[in-house]
């Protein structure tokens, strides 16, 4: 049994987590293998994100009086929560990828961007386009009416200058 100078602590820091960042994904490893455990543990190392097993009246406690504080209220059995501070598409889709190869791992819930959601919408939410792909079609949008400006501009410049030369060539002009 923990000592409560170790609760203390634990809970001081699940708090200090759950304060720090707005995504959140609340999970359940019944059954898992330690395998399967290091594998998931790896997974969300690579996606940027942090996995921490917790108890479910210490995350109860720690989410009080946070954003978080919905996801925890009726969670039940063996707990764990997966969470970033960075790109949560990312950590979604190494989730729900993990997901589909280990039935043993679900979902409970997650926090996105301080907002409850549930299992549907993390699946929704891992099925988006990486942030990078995001910005390439964004920034591609927002180039392609400058092109086209540039385009006509040039054409009609390019277009006297063919009007010219063949008044030019059939001696339209006369001087």
């Amino acid at each position: 049994m923990k000592k409560k100078a170790d609760k203390t602590k634990d809970l001081a820091f699940l708090r200090g987590e759950f304060e720090q960042t707005a995504n959140i994904f609340l999970t359940g490893y019944e059954k898992m293998t330690v395998s399967q455990d290091y594998n998931l543990r790896k997974t969300i190392k690579d996606a940027g994100g942090s996995y921490k097993v917790i108890k479910n009246n210490l995350a109860r406690k720690a989410s009080e009086g946070l954003k978080s504080e919905p996801l925890f209220e009726k969670v039940v059995g063996m707990s764990a929560v997966a969470y970033t501070k960075g790109d949560v598409v990312a950590l979604a889709k190494a989730l729900t990828g993990y997901a589909k190869t280990v039935p043993a791992f679900s979902f409970k819930g997650g926090l996105v961007e301080g907002n409850v959601v549930d299992v549907k919408s993390i699946a929704d939410l891992a099925a988006l386009p990486a942030k990078e792909e995001i910005y390439a079609k964004l920034l591609f949008l927002i180039q392609a009416p400058a092109q086209r400006v540039v385009t006509v501009t040039n054409a009609v410049g390019r277009n006297l200058a063919v009007v010219i030369d063949q008044g030019v060539k059939e001696n339209k002009f006369q001087a």
